[in-house]
């Protein structure tokens, strides 16, 4: 009978300690997903600004370069590839479409806002 006991305590031991095991990896197992989760949102983010950036960038680079605009004058912000220009010194009509086409014309661009342009 002790042998009976031995064994059966064993086993209870054994079945409980597996059990508290596999507590403990599925516990790890979702430590470690969800950091990634996170950075996967986080790399999201940071292409999203990358490519703001980048189309920043080239519209602005693309303004200056453009004889005929005052492109050191036209301020250019992008948010999620929508392109805004703005500016305090007036513009007249032609160099006002032609700023928005340099900006419609980059990789990236969805919209063009020229809503800050002044014209005369």
């Amino acid at each position: 009978m002790k042998k009976f006991a031995i064994a059966a305590a064993t086993a209870t031991a054994t079945a409980l300690t597996l059990t508290m095991a596999n507590v403990a990896f599925a516990q790890s197992t979702q430590a470690t997903q969800a950091p990634m989760v996170l950075a996967a949102g986080e790399v999201t983010k940071a292409k999203e600004a990358t490519s703001d950036t980048w189309i920043t960038t080239k519209v602005k680079a693309d303004l200056v370069t453009e004889k005929g605009i005052p492109g050191t004058d036209i301020k250019v912000e992008t948010n999620k590839g929508v392109v805004s220009l703005s500016s305090t010194t007036a513009l007249t009509d032609a160099q006002k479409e032609t700023a928005i086409n340099i900006a419609k014309n980059i990789k990236g661009v969805k919209a063009v806002s020229a809503d800050g342009l002044k014209t005369d």
